[in-house]
């Protein structure tokens, strides 16, 4: 199974954490959050993993040199001129992708108990072009779905700013993304942008021509560590 790890991030919510390394590496329950993903990942049959870098790149790609004991295949994709975002970040990796398996796509300062045999499962039966992991929570920015889960707009709930596939849909469901999701093989190549870009607005145009679901995840385990405060809630409730 393969996986691509998101880390190429500047981390500027962590604040002093990340001002002499990369988020990947600040510490959480004992270890870097970086090994504490891959090593989930492992136990759920992930061997072939993808990290994208950028801000501190050569601490990751060090550090993974001195754990091979990790026991996966770790290659990375090195955003050296600059970031790429969310979007940019999949185009510019698009040659892990191609194969006959799905691939994960994780952002590494998400923790979670997410079983991923079933989203997998759950993204070959509908045959989606890519299937993201959403919870019913708190947040300023949600997804739109309509009642069979197939992805239909975003919206801004502070200002009110919606965007659309296609057009304006009625009864939606409002659910927050998790920063995880599934896609096919053929996905990154059929992305429509360039460069620097969103991976919100590339689901949005490709859900208009291809299928893209939620899967919605009711497990009560689930953190975003991109903060300090985050970060020691979560390890106050976990005991770590």
């Amino acid at each position: 199974m393969k996986a691509m790890i998101l880390a190429a991030g500047l981390g500027t919510r962590l604040g002093s954490l990340t001002k002499d390394k990369p988020k990947a590496l600040v510490p959480f329950g004992g270890r870097p959050m970086l090994e504490g993903l891959i090593l989930r990942l492992k136990g759920q049959g992930f061997e072939d993993i993808l990290i994208n870098v950028h801000h501190h790149a050569e601490q990751i790609m060090q550090f993974v040199k001195e754990h091979q004991a990790l026991g996966v295949d770790i290659r990375f994709s090195h955003e050296k001129d600059a970031l790429l975002d969310t979007g940019g970040a999949i185009a510019f990796a698009k040659n892990f992708f191609k194969g006959a398996e799905p691939v994960l796509i994780h952002n590494v300062d998400v923790y979670s108990d997410i079983n991923f045999r079933k989203l997998f499962e759950f993204h070959t039966r509908k045959q989606s072009m890519a299937t993201l992991v959403v919870r019913d929570r708190e947040t300023g920015r949600k997804l739109l779905f309509d009642e069979e889960m197939g992805l239909k707009g975003w919206e801004n709930q502070k200002t009110g700013e919606r965007k659309w596939v296609k057009e304006p849909h009625e009864n939606l469901s409002s659910l927050a993304y998790s920063g995880i999701y599934v896609v096919s093989p053929d996905f990154a190549e059929n992305i429509p942008f360039t460069g620097a870009f969103s991976i919100i607005d590339t689901w949005l145009k490709m859900a208009s021509d291809y299928p893209i679901y939620g899967w919605f995840d009711a497990n009560s385990l689930w953190y975003d560590l991109g903060s300090p405060d985050r970060i020691k809630r979560a390890e106050e409730e976990l005991q770590f």
